[in-house]
């Protein structure tokens, strides 16, 4: 197995910089702050950005948990990738979590000074120090139900490819638990506030009777009563109501959308 180290302090945009490196080697997995990484998609892991201090993010990323380890460790084996390269803040902790994870020796070391300037680093530090922005070398789609409430955005990227076409990949900015000054939560009345306001954006609603949010780990879910106006497909409308709720609940939140269920309680006519 080919295993290469991608090294720099941290918030320096190692994480930006991985897939480019990744290609450029001609590696297809990634570890990133506890994830294996093929591709779009995580196999295995969960990320230290999601843990709510800076120390358990550290061990997080080391692998030091065993459950933790051993499900990444059973997923390279089971992968058997010809290559993964390996994130870390310096060549001891990227070695530690070669060891850790049992893969092969590290057989390349690249420093992040030897593929970004001055000026993209001091940029990448701005972006972690004052605003808490870390970067996920995954699309939002892929972690949008781990990162639940977060501050979540996509980043696209355009890449050129060695036959002259253009490829676009795509990573994550999160904002953590851990970079806030305290912490913040979403009322249900905030939620309920939006449903009302865009259901009402929807021509042939009357009235939303009732919301009722269920939170989960990963996400919630909104059950929807509403009261139609006569002279409206039922079903065109529920859907469109379900999908400006959605929209708006997502776009505003930063909260995953399990389920959006409408409920027509009453047909009026006006």
């Amino acid at each position: 197995m080919k295993v290469v180290a991608l090294v720099g302090k941290s918030g320096t945009g190692k994480s930006y910089r991985a897939l480019n490196l990744a290609h450029e080697k001609e590696i297809t997995y990634i570890i990133d702050d506890g994830l294996l990484i093929q591709g779009n998609k995580i196999i295995a892991g969960k990320s230290a950005k999601r843990q709510k201090t800076s120390v358990a993010a550290v061990k997080t990323a080391l692998f030091t948990h065993e459950d933790h380890r051993e499900e990444v460790k059973l997923a390279i084996q089971e992968e058997n990738p010809r290559g993964i390269l390996i994130l870390g803040t310096s060549k001891k902790m990227v070695d530690k979590i070669a060891m850790h994870l049992e893969i092969d020796p590290i057989k390349e070391y690249v420093y992040i000074e030897e593929i970004s300037s001055a000026e993209e680093r001091k940029i990448a530090k701005k972006q972690r120090n004052e605003y808490g922005k870390h970067v996920i070398p995954v699309p939002t789609f892929a972690i949008k139900k781990d990162f639940s409430g977060y501050f979540i955005d996509p980043l696209k990227i355009l890449r050129r490819k060695k036959d002259d076409t253009v490829q676009i990949a795509e990573k994550s900015v999160v904002r953590p638990t851990f970079s806030y000054m305290g912490k913040y939560t979403i009322s249900d009345k905030v939620i309920n506030d939006l449903v009302n306001y865009s259901a009402r954006q929807i021509d042939g609603i009357h009235k939303v009777s009732r919301v009722d949010i269920r939170n989960y780990s990963n996400g919630i879910s909104i059950y929807v009563e509403i009261i139609a106006i006569h002279g409206n497909a039922v079903h065109k409308l529920s859907e469109k109501v379900q999908g400006k709720i959605m929209k708006e609940v997502e776009d505003m939140t930063a909260l995953n959308i399990l389920a959006v269920n409408i409920f027509v309680k009453k047909i009026i006519v006006i």
